[in-house]
């Protein structure tokens, strides 16, 4: 394993010929404004490259020992000078071609993040509103999945009512030890992959509601925890408020009258065995 070891070309199943020996990716920054617009960072890349004079991604070959997210850090520290302390990456987007892939890595960024070219792989780099980007002569592996791509670009909540999911998992004797069994189960939860219908990968925000005699529970690296100072219902609903306007959240919760109050405030739902059937898995 070495650095630029991805260097090289690859063929895929489909006859087409890729740059990265081990596959590629390209991270897409996202920043939406005061409004909710969505903006993009855009590379127009340089004429002497594959594609070149096209707009696409930051991005390049990944090498053997970095996962699709090291790898588009990477490339978009390399390429735009942009640094990975101002995105939180939110999810990983997979084009399998066959026995070769491209990985988009959609990040949130804390703003219009000042990028500039920082190699001979970019001739200009700019943030395109939403809208605009399919004016631009696209790169044709990017407009092949931009389609797909774009749906999953809005940042995402998960919500756990912990009480609620506790109850629903049946563990033996939880009452007796609620702050135990609500830190079993975020710890559990905190180690999961949890499924999306458009993302590989995905990673969302997640919330935690606790109350009661569960409040005590340990911070949880990846999670935040919410302890309810009166009524769980009142703390998640609280939550749901606070979202960005132009933030999924998902509650996962089988109570009817706190689905009901959720989804009058624009927030999605499910109940607690969609996240316990993943568990199991």
């Amino acid at each position: 394993m070495a650095d630029k070891d991805g260097d090289g070309w690859a063929e895929c199943a489909q006859g087409h010929r890729h740059w990265g020996v081990h596959g590629a990716s390209g991270l897409l920054a996202v920043h939406h404004d005061d409004l909710g617009t969505p903006y993009v960072l855009m590379q127009k890349r340089a004429l002497w490259s594959h594609h070149g004079g096209t707009w696409g991604l930051p991005g390049g070959a990944r090498d053997s020992h970095e996962d699709a997210v090291a790898s588009a850090l990477r490339e978009a520290r390399e390429e735009a000078a942009l640094g990975a302390e101002h995105l939180r990456v939110q999810g990983v987007y997979r084009d399998d071609h066959g026995g070769w892939a491209f990985e988009t890595v959609i990040a949130e960024s804390a703003g219009l993040l000042a990028a500039v070219c920082a190699n001979s792989e970019s001739d200009e780099l700019c943030w395109l509103p939403l809208p605009e980007v399919t004016d631009r002569v696209l790169h044709p592996g990017f407009a092949a999945t931009w389609d797909q791509v774009q749906l999953a670009i809005n940042p995402e909540t998960v919500v756990l009512d912990v009480a609620n999911i506790i109850g629903a998992q049946a563990e033996k004797g939880w009452w007796n030890d609620r702050q135990g069994a609500a830190t079993r189960l975020l710890r559990s939860v905190a180690g999961m992959r949890l499924t999306h219908p458009t993302l590989a990968q995905w990673y969302p925000r997640l919330v935690a509601v606790v109350e009661g005699a569960a409040k005590g529970v340990p911070d949880i690296p990846g999670i935040q925890v919410v302890a309810a100072t009166g009524s769980g219902d009142d703390a998640i609903v609280g939550v749901v408020k606070r979202a960005r306007p132009w933030e999924r959240t998902l509650v996962v919760t089988a109570d009817r009258g706190l689905k009901e109050r959720v989804s009058a405030l624009g927030a999605e739902t499910t109940g607690p065995k969609w996240l316990l059937s993943q568990l199991r898995g």
